[in-house]
C-alpha cells in the first residue's frame, strides 16, 4: 500500500490524526442530558464545526434537531459537474458504563496494545477523523473531485430521531449521488467489509403496576400480587426454551445470504463464557443480521444491597427489540407491545411506553459506487476481496435516507470490527483499521468521480 501517494500522505497524517481524535474522545458527548452535561454534546458538536471550516466548508451549521440535539452540517464544493458524496458519522456517544471497569479512563485516548482507547474512538468520533483523513489525503494529492457534504448528527446512540426528522423538514440539505455512512465497521480487522443490511429497532418501556405501595413479604407474601415477579413472567416470555426471539406474529426464522459468521469465532469476538452456550438455532449469520432480536437492556427494581422483605408494587423495565430487513418497525413495535399485553399474568396493569425506533434498511449491492468501493478497499487492503456482511445494529438515519433520496447509493463502512467492543467498556480503535479505510475512502472517491 505505501508505494500509493494517497496512502504516504494518509500515513504521514496518522500523529495528528491520533491527537484531534483525543481531543475529540475527551468531550463527554453522551446526548443523554439527565446524565451528562449538554455543554459537552455541544463543546464536541463546535469542534466538528471548527474542523469543517478549517478544511474549507462552507455553510457549516450547527443544526438545531427536534429532539433537542445538534448536528454539525457543512458543504466543500468540487469542480463544476462533479458528482455529490455525502459523508456520515455521529459524535455523540454511548454512556461509559462503570467508569472504574474501564483499564483507563473513558474519555481519555490511550494507546495500549497496539490500539487507542477511549469511548467513541471507533464508535464513531473515529468516524469523523477518517473522514477528514480522506480528504486531507485527496487534497494533498490533486484535490477533492466531488462535492462533499459532511454531517455529524448528535443523537445516533440515544435512538430519538432527531437527525431523520430533520433530513425529512430540509430534504435539499443532505441530496447526494452518493452516501457513504462511516457508523460501520470490518468483520474482522483486515478484511474489507460493506455492510448491506441493518437491523431496524424498536425500544419499549414498561412499567408493572399491582400493589398501592409495598408490602411486608412475611404479612402479605403468598397473596398479594408482586410487581417484580409479574415483570419477570412477562420478559420470560419473549424468549423460547433455546433463548431465541419469540413475540407473537413475528417471523423468528429469516435467512441470511452473504458472509457466513463461523461459531467458533462468534464465541471469540462476543467473549462467551467457556462452557456457556449461544442463544437461538440456526447459522449465527441468521440469529444477528436475519432475525429479530429481544433484549432487556434495563431493569429499575431494588437493588439487592439494601433491599427489604417487601412484596413490590412496580417494577419496570427497558425492552429493546431488533427487526430484521423486510419488516416495517412500526408493525413490529404494535406486534411488541400487544405481547407484552397479552402475556402480562394476574391482571396485573402494563404501561408500555415507546421510547425510540428507526426502520431496519437494505442495500443496492450492483450500484457503480460498490465497484468504485470494492477497487479501492483492493487497493487499500492488498490481498482481500471486500466483503458484505449484515449488522445486527441499527443506524435509522439510513432508512430515512433511502427513502428521501431513492437514487442515490448508500455504502456503510467503519471502525466497528469486534475488537473494538463498542458500547462495552474498554472500547478502542485499530489505527491500522483508520489508516486503511481513510486510504480505501480517499481512493473511492477518486474512482466514483472517474467512474
Amino acid at each position: 500500500m505505501s508505494s500509493n501517494p494517497v496512502a504516504e500522505t494518509v500515513a504521514s497524517l496518522l500523529p495528528r490524526a491520533k491527537a484531534e481524535l483525543a481531543e475529540l474522545v475527551a468531550f463527554r458527548s453522551v446526548a443523554d442530558f439527565d446524565q451528562f452535561p449538554r455543554s459537552e454534546s455541544e463543546a464536541a458538536a463546535n469542534w466538528v464545526a471548527d474542523a469543517l471550516r478549517a478544511e474549507g466548508f462552507e455553510d457549516v451549521a450547527l443544526l438545531d434537531t427536534p429532539d433537542g440535539t445538534q448536528s454539525v452540517y457543512g458543504h466543500l464544493r468540487g469542480p463544476a459537474g462533479a458528482k455529490t458524496v455525502l459523508l456520515y458519522a455521529h459524535y455523540d456517544v454511548q454512556p461509559p458504563l462503570d467508569e472504574a471497569a474501564w483499564t483507563t479512563p473513558p474519555f481519555e485516548l490511550t494507546e495500549r496494545d497496539g490500539r487507542w482507547y477511549g469511548r467513541g474512538a471507533a464508535d464513531c468520533k473515529g468516524g469523523l477523523i477518517m473522514h477528514l483523513l480522506a480528504l486531507r489525503a485527496l487534497k494533498a494529492n490533486g484535490g477533492v473531485p466531488v462535492h462533499v457534504k459532511v454531517i455529524a448528527e448528535g443523537s445516533e446512540e440515544m435512538g430519538t430521531g432527531g437527525l431523520e426528522r430533520y433530513a425529512e423538514q430540509h430534504p435539499e440539505l443532505l441530496t447526494a449521488d452518493t452516501i457513504v455512512i462511516g457508523d460501520a465497521g470490518n468483520f474482522r480487522v483486515g478484511l474489507p467489509t460493506v455492510t448491506t443490511t441493518l437491523r431496524g429497532m424498536t425500544m419499549v418501556r414498561l412499567q408493572i403496576d399491582t400493589l398501592a405501595g409495598n408490602l411486608h413479604s412475611g404479612q402479605f407474601g403468598g397473596a398479594a400480587p408482586d410487581a417484580l415477579a409479574a415483570l419477570i413472567r412477562v420478559l420470560d416470555s419473549l424468549r423460547a426454551e433455546d433463548g431465541s426471539t419469540t413475540v407473537d406474529g413475528l417471523t423468528p426464522d429469516t435467512r441470511w445470504e452473504g458472509l457466513e459468521y463461523d461459531e467458533e469465532q462468534f464465541r471469540k469476538d462476543a467473549k462467551v463464557l467457556d462452557g456457556v452456550g449461544l442463544i437461538g438455532d440456526g447459522p449465527v449469520a441468521d440469529r444477528i443480521w436475519a432475525r429479530p432480536a429481544v433484549t432487556v437492556i434495563g431493569i429499575d427494581c431494588p437493588p439487592v444491597v439494601g433491599a427489604t422483605p417487601s412484596v413490590q408494587a412496580s417494577a419496570r423495565a427497558l425492552i429493546s427489540l431488533r427487526v430484521p430487513p423486510g419488516v416495517d418497525a412500526s408493525e413490529a413495535t404494535k406486534l411488541l407491545e400487544a405481547h407484552l399485553e397479552a402475556h402480562t399474568p394476574w391482571g396485573a396493569r402494563a404501561r408500555i411506553e415507546q421510547v425510540g425506533q428507526g426502520q431496519a434498511f437494505r442495500a443496492d449491492t450492483d450500484s457503480p459506487a460498490y465497484q468504485a468501493m470494492a477497487e479501492a478497499m483492493a487497493v487499500a487492503y492488498p490481498d482481500e476481496t471486500m466483503q458484505y456482511a449484515g449488522q445486527g445494529g441499527s443506524i435509522p438515519l439510513c432508512n430515512t435516507l433511502a427513502s428521501l433520496y431513492p437514487e442515490a447509493e448508500i455504502l456503510l463502512i467503519g471502525l466497528s470490527e469486534p475488537e473494538a467492543q463498542i458500547h462495552a467498556v474498554n472500547e478502542s480503535v485499530s489505527p491500522e483499521e483508520l489508516e486503511r479505510l481513510s486510504v480505501a475512502e480517499a481512493l473511492f472517491l477518486r474512482n466514483y468521480a472517474a467512474g
